[in-house]
């Protein structure tokens, strides 16, 4: 019952495991896609897609049942959240709502990214391509990651920037809105720069009078 025991590590608003047994989504579409991952490993795609798509209409996650899933993956409030055909999630990694771990366009082979163990993706995120998310590395609610992404970093923004990474340990228990915000670090130092250039202008203005 590892799927459930992470909703009780990771969410406050979990009472009882009655209640996330026959209420959480997350854990109704990670149970539906290991029974179809299993068919579609003995080559029965029809019923494994078939299956992925009811659990699509019931839960609002869609899970290609090709899709490799380590344990205690949490999707939380799940709604909007797409995982590709070729994607690899490692462990206890944690998933918010309307994230897409998609491809960049109709190439063959390995075309979805790779989570590594302990990510953590917020809302909105949008991964695309073949590339790995390295372990213990968090991405920030709406960014677009493009590229390869070390283990312990931060992600934010469009395109997505790594603005913390080498030795910093993520913390799992962190909120997840509270990250850097690259564009609004280059408007403040763009704001402090005319301030400093206005400054500049005003004291020439005072010397040429001053003559």
């Amino acid at each position: 019952m590892n799927d459930v025991d992470v909703v009780f590590a990771q969410d406050p608003a979990a009472r009882s495991r009655l209640e996330v047994i026959f209420t959480y989504s997350g854990v109704h579409a990670i149970w539906s896609h290991r029974i179809a991952h299993g068919l579609w490993n003995i080559k029965l795609y029809f019923l494994a897609k078939l299956l992925s798509q009811i659990s699509r209409f019931f839960t609002g996650i869609e899970i290609h049942p090709a899709a490799v899933i380590g344990q205690r993956l949490f999707i939380d409030h799940g709604m909007g959240v797409v995982i590709g055909e070729t994607c690899e999630i490692g462990n206890n990694v944690t998933i918010y709502q309307g994230v897409t771990l998609g491809g960049t366009g109709k190439e063959k082979g390995k075309r979805h990214p790779t989570v590594e163990d302990g990510v953590m993706i917020s809302s909105g995120a949008k991964v695309l391509g073949s590339f790995t998310i390295g372990e213990h590395s968090r991405i920030g609610a709406g960014s677009v990651v493009l590229k390869e992404v070390p283990p312990n970093s931060t992600v934010v923004g469009i395109p997505g920037r790594i603005v913390v990474k080498d030795g910093c340990k993520v913390n799992h228990e962190l909120d997840h809105h509270i990250l850097p915000d690259p564009v609004a670090d280059k408007f403040k130092q763009l704001e402090e720069e005319i301030d400093r250039l206005n400054k500049e202008l005003q004291e020439q203005k005072k010397y040429h009078h001053s003559k």
